[in-house]
């Protein structure tokens, strides 16, 4: 079955723009790294967190918290095509990092699970990664991989801001370069939001959730 051959596929891309870039499946590392090194992280609690949500639906009809894990979903059936978790620690200037374990349950595709919000307008975001469903399998690059299926992932995104430069690391593993789209400030979201050809019902789950500083 399709399903049992389910990796992610990472694109990034502007607001309202086709996506530019595609994370390849080779690492360009030849070994993992540990990307917080020479980072301190900040504080982040529950107090942090801002659940953007539909205003006329109930948080638990679309997110949970239980067990350390931030549950978000979305479906067609209700229109509701959104449900980002925004960690409240905004920046402007600096070398900024995201950490975080995410998992894709096997169907859900045409989703952001995760951007760097603000840029200069008339773009809203500097970086957005998804999750596409290519042929039936859901690949990483162009080959298709089962080392992602129904698994936890740790997700790193260095943002610096002052040289425009962003870094994506899965694993450990340099996945994508990207440049900065400027803006006055920036934070860190994660969850769902519906991008193109979305699937019918829409899930990231996530935890361990850090937001590090680099070290002046």
């Amino acid at each position: 079955m399709a399903s049992f051959f389910q990796s992610l596929v990472l694109l990034a891309f502007s607001y309202l723009i086709i996506p530019q870039l595609i994370i390849t499946i080779n690492a360009l590392a030849v070994k993992p790294v540990d990307t917080t090194l020479g980072f301190v992280s900040l504080p982040l609690n529950l107090s942090y967190y801002h659940i953007q949500r539909p205003y006329d639906v109930p948080l638990n009809q679309r997110y949970s918290f239980i067990h350390g894990v931030h549950k978000c979903w979305v479906s067609q059936q209700t229109n509701l095509t959104f449900l980002p978790v925004k960690l409240n620690l905004g920046y402007a200037s600096g070398i900024w990092q995201f950490e975080g374990h995410g998992y894709v349950p096997n169907g859900t595709s045409g989703v952001n699970i995760m951007q760097v919000f603000g840029a200069t307008p008339p773009r809203a975001t500097t970086l957005m990664l998804s999750v596409q469903w290519v042929s039936g399998v859901l690949q990483h690059g162009s080959s298709p991989s089962a080392k992602h299926l129904q698994r936890w992932f740790k997700l790193n995104v260095i943002h610096d801001v002052d040289a425009a430069k962003l870094k994506v690391y899965i694993d450990g593993y340099l996945k994508l370069e990207a440049k900065g789209r400027a803006g006055t400030s920036h934070a860190f979201k994660c969850g769902v939001y519906a991008q193109f050809n979305d699937s019918y019902y829409m899930e990231s789950r996530w935890k361990h959730l850090k937001v590090l500083r680099k070290c002046d």
